[in-house]
């Protein structure tokens, strides 16, 4: 909690830097943000829930029409002036009812998470890869690539399509910058039309925070250039879909140092982490077909989650439930160097903080309960004979929507997680979303039989 004090010294300074108005900004189920704005002069008044709202009227807050309003309270130590606009002043926000944290918003859930290692002496470091893909519109409402010239089969890391697309990624990428979130490495990705940003890791709650203000600046940045940027995970069913790879770590809350880390000549299995990070791992591979429902949560999720579907060559995209080292035929990978993990089929649909609250929370089973992911896979997942597979006793993840759904209701982690009320609203709203694709009919399906029968 913030004094008096603090918010009045808070609101001097944002009027210094010319600030007028402030938005808390709560994320629904989607992990889309929402909220209202404020004068600054009402700073005091928000910062203690004067905002109220009708969770009714969103997704996944899980209201009745009758019942009392939700408030936001917004996250004072997180305040963004927006790059493109310094008149507005973003904050990450949570949702209260009755004055006490609403057990339905997704970052109050993460936020519970978290302290439920902190009483273990654990502290979670988190770092997203954003993928995202810079398109056009077209008259009749088709996506194609921003840069009509980026056409090739293997575009990835073309340096001539990247600079064609500079006037936008410089935007972005000097924005990430002022934000001091420090951009480390950016590049043209593995799909026409499609760049990677990659800045450094954080607290679990600041990436969650940072990914879902990094999807609304890169879209008005687009936007800026009469275009589209989406992270929508699978554009195309041609091309690489977008990732959103959870990088996770923990770190000793008294000295901050990494629990993952170790030499890889000090593990048994070489590849640089501790038992920690394997009972983490362990963990996150027993409850990874549940877990998958957040990591991918939408329709389209599921044909980037493919081995290779239209595309030319491989998809780069997890489909079996399993780890290895620096191998990303597997879902769960540790990258050269250990010290970390990372879960592949997140993508850029993700509600980071749903995902990074069940993700802990699996991984923390694995810890308490020592739990062992086995040895790594080491050889191209992808070409493995389904002997072979079912020999190693290596799951699929989930191949739709609706068998994510599945899973993820028949975990009880989940409920234990989550609490029953957000896990059924979880469950309604994606059931709702695939039966609505299940019964809408498809160009695909005008093409392939209106004449055939």
């Amino acid at each position: 909690m913030h004094s008096s004090e603090d918010i009045a010294a808070l609101q001097k300074e944002l009027e210094g830097k010319g600030v007028k108005y402030c938005v808390g900004a709560y994320v629904d189920i989607h992990g889309v943000p929402k909220g209202k704005v404020v004068p600054i002069s009402h700073l005091r008044q928000m910062a203690c829930g004067s905002e109220r709202y009708t969770g009714y009227a969103l997704d996944g807050l899980g209201q009745a029409p009758n019942d009392d309003e939700l408030s936001s309270i917004p996250d004072l130590d997180g305040v963004i002036q927006l790059p493109w606009e310094p008149a507005i002043a973003w904050m990450p926000a949570d949702n209260a009812f009755q004055g006490k944290p609403y057990a339905l918003n997704t970052r109050v859930t993460l936020k519970n998470q978290l302290a439920e290692a902190a009483a273990m002496g654990y502290g979670m470091h988190l770092g997203i890869e954003c993928e995202i893909f810079l398109l056009r519109r077209l008259a009749d409402g088709a996506l194609a690539v921003a840069d009509p010239e980026d056409r090739e089969i293997k575009p990835c890391y073309d340096i001539r399509h990247f600079v064609n697309s500079f006037s936008w990624l410089d935007k972005v990428a000097s924005a990430i910058n002022r934000l001091g979130w420090d951009l480390y490495s950016f590049d043209h990705e593995d799909a026409n039309g499609q760049f990677e940003f990659d800045f450094n890791y954080a607290d679990a709650l600041t990436t969650c925070d940072r990914l879902v203000f990094f999807r609304f600046m890169a879209r008005h940045f687009a936007q800026e250039e009469g275009l589209l940027a989406t992270m929508m995970p699978k554009p195309f069913a041609d091309k690489t879909g977008n990732g959103a790879h959870f990088n996770m770590s923990f770190y000793e809350l008294e000295s901050g140092r990494n629990l993952f880390a170790c030499d890889p000549q000090d593990d048994p299995r070489g590849i640089g982490l501790t038992a920690l990070g394997y009972h983490f791992i362990g963990g996150i591979l027993k409850h990874g077909r549940a877990l998958c429902a957040a990591f991918a949560p939408t329709v389209n999720s599921y044909k980037r989650l493919v081995r290779r579907g239209a595309m030319h060559n491989y998809s780069w995209a997890p489909v079996f439930n399993s780890y290895g080292s620096n191998n990303r035929t597997n879902s769960v990978r540790v990258p050269a160097g250990g010290g970390r993990c990372e879960s592949r089929n997140a993508d850029g649909a993700v509600n980071p903080y749903l995902a990074a609250a069940l993700a802990l929370a699996a991984g923390l089973e694995g810890i308490r309960e020592k739990l062992d992911p086995g040895a790594p896979n080491e050889d191209n997942l992808y070409a493995l004979s389904e002997e072979t597979r079912a020999a190693r006793g290596i799951q699929f993840l989930p191949q739709t929507l609706q068998e994510a759904i599945a899973a993820f209701a028949a975990d009880p982690l989940v409920e234990k997680t989550l609490g029953k009320a957000l896990r059924d609203e979880f469950i309604q709203y994606k059931s709702r979303e695939w039966e609505a694709y299940h019964l809408a009919v498809s160009k695909w399906e005008i093409d392939r039989y209106a004449s055939m029968f």
